[in-house]
């Protein structure tokens, strides 16, 4: 207790003689969020004690205490029955705090060659790290859910689009494929990412090290860190990994966001070619008939507090000298947010997707609109002499003909099309119509039948399917 306001003593306040404001402490305290990181810090406060008992610093009684201790405290967190309160700031004080109250001096020894810096750095890693497995997880998740359509979907033909346009056709897997390559790089990224979060600052103290005799290679072995930080000014100002973290958390919103987009569309009576399933969409208060995309809107819609949350930390971050500064304890709710988000989205996005229907019958009923096949006649004649520039316009003109009457490419006659291009004789019907011009294809990575059934096999087995 201070003697001069009966009020628990600060533990960095021996210096001080008076007492911190109140509008400060409620300014200042982080408790309300970095509670969350309760498990890392004890499993680090548990680490970096094991370590100062190997060297000498802690007897083995002393550790056996701390330790025993502070998985007491852990369960009680875990129960509830854990009293926070903004006077002692954060997770780290709170926890150190009900060691020592239980195990007095034994308890003071806990942040021997530490400071909060190094700690929270530790803390920090550990939760991001965990945080990056879980993505990865429903990431995978996600992937199967797209993969796991393709077999029974292989058959239907659909319109790939550029410019929000009637593009060429392609099968409906190469388009759920194309989705699982978007999750495959998130998962790559996240994974290069863990490479730089995977690595300690515990030892490094406030910004010079210690004099104390510690082993920071222990540290590091015991919670699984593969590199120890190299310096010790540099770690403790350092969230690039917490950045790159966020930015990886954006990118994986803006490929949802890019998903939902297209899915709210083609849901639309307009389109008519997905039939979500209702139990993840809403309803109208006012209009009877409606079944709205919500979960697709809101995946849409919150991307843009992770993209905010990307540029919050990149302004943070982006002017601050080194060492450690305060202001990087603003660095954790927007990571929080990110990834509550981006796991919530994720967590919908599998289901959603596995219960999808394909309105296979609207689909075929306009599947030729749009000269869908117009590429694939250029590449007929392409392959009858006919170069490329010359036959791109050949097929323009084709097109126009059959814009002014209404008709696919496949509905003119030989004769019409001759009229045009003598190169053109009775195969080029093996090229026309969306599922021909589909078969025609053969290049890697294509929307060729074989090609894609390649691909399927091939994610199958990446995924364990």
């Amino acid at each position: 207790m201070s003697e001069s306001t009966g009020k628990p003593a600060k533990a960095w306040g021996g210096v001080f003689t008076e007492a911190t404001d109140a509008r400060m402490e409620k300014f200042s305290e982080s408790i309300s969020f970095d509670s969350r990181m309760h498990e890392q810090d004890i499993r680090g406060s548990i680490a970096h004690a094991r370590m100062l008992a190997d060297v000498g610093i802690l007897t083995a009684d002393e550790f056996a205490a701390i330790e025993r201790e502070l998985t007491a405290i852990e369960e009680r967190i875990v129960k509830g029955d854990f009293e926070y309160s903004i006077s002692k700031e954060d997770i780290h004080m709170h926890v150190e705090s009900a060691l020592i109250e239980k195990l007095g001096d034994v308890g003071r020894k806990l942040h021997t060659a530490r400071s909060r810096n190094d700690q929270v750095s530790t803390d920090f890693r550990l939760w991001i790290r965990d945080a990056i497995d879980r993505l990865d997880v429903l990431l995978a998740d996600l992937q199967r859910a797209f993969v796991g359509r393709c077999d029974g979907d292989f058959d239907v033909v659909v319109p790939a689009y550029t410019h929000t346009q009637r593009a060429q056709p392609v099968l409906a897997p190469h388009i759920w494929l194309a989705y699982v390559e978007k999750l495959q790089r998130d998962r790559e990224r996240l994974a290069d990412c863990r490479k730089r979060v995977n690595t300690t600052g515990l030892g490094a103290a406030a910004c010079a090290g210690t004099s104390l005799p510690i082993d920071r290679t222990k540290t590091a072995e015991y919670l699984g860190f593969e590199a120890v930080a190299a310096n010790s000014v540099d770690v403790s100002s350092d969230r690039d990994f917490a950045v790159e973290f966020a930015f990886d958390m954006a990118q994986i919103a803006i490929h949802l966001s890019g998903w939902a987009e297209d899915w709210i569309w083609h849901s639309t009576v307009e389109f008519d070619f997905l039939k979500l399933p209702q139990t993840f969409c809403t309803g109208s208060s006012i209009m009877p008939q409606k079944v709205n995309p919500d979960t697709l809107e809101l995946i849409r819609g919150k991307t843009a507090r992770v993209i905010g949350n990307l540029q919050s930390l990149l302004v943070l971050t982006k002017g601050l000298p080194l060492a450690y500064n305060r202001d990087l304890q603003e660095d954790k709710e927007p990571i929080f947010d990110s990834f509550d988000t981006v796991e919530a989205s994720l967590a919908l996005a599998a289901p959603l997707v596995a219960g999808t229907v394909l309105k296979r019958e609207s689909i075929a009923a306009r599947i030729e609109r749009g000269h869908l096949d117009a590429t694939s006649l250029m590449e007929y004649l392409i392959r009858r002499g006919v170069p490329q520039r010359s036959a791109h316009g050949v097929v323009g003109r084709l097109v126009r003909i059959g814009l002014d009457s209404g008709r696919a490419l496949a509905e003119l006659s030989l004769d019409e099309m001759r009229a045009v291009c003598d190169a053109v004789d009775e195969e080029v019907y093996n090229y026309l119509g969306a599922a021909n011009a589909v078969k025609a294809m053969k290049s890697y990575g294509s929307t060729a039948p074989d090609q894609v059934r390649f691909q399927i096999d091939a994610w199958k087995e990446r995924l364990g399917l």
